[in-house]
């Protein structure tokens, strides 16, 4: 505990985590033994929603507690305006250094964003128009690609290298701030944002871990094999993709891959949590661990991100704090990633961002809080969106046991997730659902202008264009980059 018992924050972010897979989720083969603990000593949140169903545009998001659309950040090219205001602000207006250990992949000049530090930067360039990304044998792979299906197994992802880096980094941190709490120096509250890579495909494992699942996995639960009666959207997402088929062969070893890298990274975050242990550091510290996004898993017909389907826009997230949050407690209210952005700048004391979407969740989560009105005026409701320079103006909103699936252009989709947890039955052409669909599709639209977006998506191009052609020539410095090689990715 700090000097003055004000708290600190330990915030473990995960890329593409399925909601699905974690011991303390219901998934029966994985073992995620740090994850299930950090659940049994805080409250699970079940419910949580990310801004975006993929990397930046949730990652942005979740630092400033606004929408996607709000940032103006889209795609993974797209650079958040240094100007806006982010958690990482408002802690070091608090007084807090907060300080960012790995991954965080904001693109542009501003690679700290309010961090006033940063251990470990990211792999890819900081800048547009900067040096590639050069995967080795698994070239292709760690996109939205058939070949990442192909090329998945037993060996070696650079992304699992670049993660053990970032958690002896964490590791180190921890035990140097143990080092001046046992030397009797005054305990300032810290605020560490542990950012990890795991488990985004490549869908390749070291061997042990591979074979730890490879002869127990199992086949998706809700295969969907290509047809015409697909959602237009899936329908041209698969094709693009080149995942109208797929071969059990190939699914089972993603599958097992996959839930080896889960495996691997629940190792790295119990290395951590050791660390605060050991060091004393637990005591006033909220941990905070959720994701940006999940992963399809071959659910649906699907893989990685890119959808609103459960797998893929709902995130794990756990709070745990000691004396402060119920211990072994689950939350089912519905959420948004921007909560949690709001919710650890309150058990900070820190000042909320004056444009967040965000509300916080201790007083419903706490155990001495007046649950009964508090809680009844909790909305149930979260919003996530989806835009593509190729056309794609997708907005998802959950609401109490609804969910709309926006699709500009396109039909929508419905589903009542308390009578269809699977999402088999579209209910968007039901008569019986009509007034639902209206007032859902109002609220998807209400601030939210799809040719408007167009529009400045067209202008940010343009931008683009001019920005990667000054990268290519200039070639600025990657002040924050992590040292990937192409030796470090290889199938076994």
């Amino acid at each position: 505990m700090s000097s003055d018992g004000s708290a600190n924050l330990l915030y473990l972010h995960s890329d593409q985590h399925s909601p699905f897979v974690a011991g303390c989720c219901g998934d029966p083969l994985v073992e995620t033994p740090h994850i299930d603990g950090l659940a049994r000593r805080g409250v699970l949140l079940e419910n949580t929603y990310c801004p975006s169903p993929i990397c930046v545009p949730s990652r942005m998001s979740m630092l400033t507690g606004r929408f996607p659309h709000e940032n103006r950040v889209w795609t993974n090219t797209h650079v958040l305006d240094s100007g806006i205001p982010t958690l990482a602000h408002a802690m070091g207006a608090a007084g807090l250094r907060p300080l960012l250990i790995g991954r965080m992949h904001a693109l542009g000049p501003d690679q700290l964003h309010g961090y006033t530090e940063r251990l470990v930067g990211d792999h890819a360039p900081n800048h547009l128009g900067g040096r590639g990304v050069d995967h080795g044998e698994l070239s292709g792979t760690a996109g939205p690609a058939r070949i990442s299906l192909e090329k998945s197994g037993p060996g070696q992802s650079a992304y699992q290298v670049h993660d053990e880096d970032v958690a002896a980094a964490a590791v180190d941190h921890l035990n140097r701030l143990g080092v001046r709490r046992r030397a009797g120096q005054p305990a300032e509250p810290f605020s560490i944002s542990v950012g990890f890579m795991l488990p985004h495909q490549p869908f390749v494992a070291r061997r042990q871990d591979y074979h730890r699942y490879a002869s127990a996995m199992t086949m998706p639960r809700k295969p969907e094999p290509f047809s015409d009666s697909l959602h237009p959207y899936f329908s041209w997402w698969r094709r693009t993709c080149g995942i109208e088929e797929v071969t059990p062969e190939e699914i089972l070893r993603a599958r097992a891959a996959y839930w080896a890298l889960v495996g691997v990274l629940d190792t790295l975050i119990g290395d951590i949590l050791a660390a605060l242990e050991r060091n004393g550091l637990a005591q006033n510290t909220l941990i905070v661990y959720t994701s940006d996004h999940g992963e399809q898993v071959g659910e649906h017909g699907l893989w990685w991100k890119q959808t609103f389907y459960e797998e893929s826009v709902r995130v794990p997230a756990i709070l745990c704090w000691p004396g402060e949050l119920p211990a072994g407690s689950r939350c089912s209210r519905v959420a948004s990633s921007l909560d949690l952005n709001a919710t650890m700048l309150d058990a900070l004391g820190a000042p909320p961002l004056s444009a967040s979407r965000g509300r916080s969740l201790l007083p419903i989560l706490r155990a001495d809080s007046p649950a009964g009105e508090t809680a009844a005026n909790w909305r149930d409701e979260a919003f996530s969106e989806y835009c593509t320079d190729e056309g794609c103006l997708h907005r998802m909103v959950r609401q109490g046991p609804w969910k709309l699936n926006y699709y500009h252009g396109q039909e929508p989709q419905l589903f009542n997730l308390e009578e269809d947890a699977d999402e088999l039955r579209d209910l968007a052409a039901d008569p019986a659902c009509r007034d639902v669909r209206e007032e859902l599709t109002s609220q998807v639209l209400d601030g939210w202008d799809p040719d408007e977006i167009s529009a400045r998506m067209e202008e940010l191009r343009r931008d683009r264009r001019i920005l990667a052609d000054w990268g290519r020539s200039v070639r600025p410095p990657d002040r924050y980059r992590w040292d990937l090689r192409p030796e470090m990715d290889y199938l076994d």
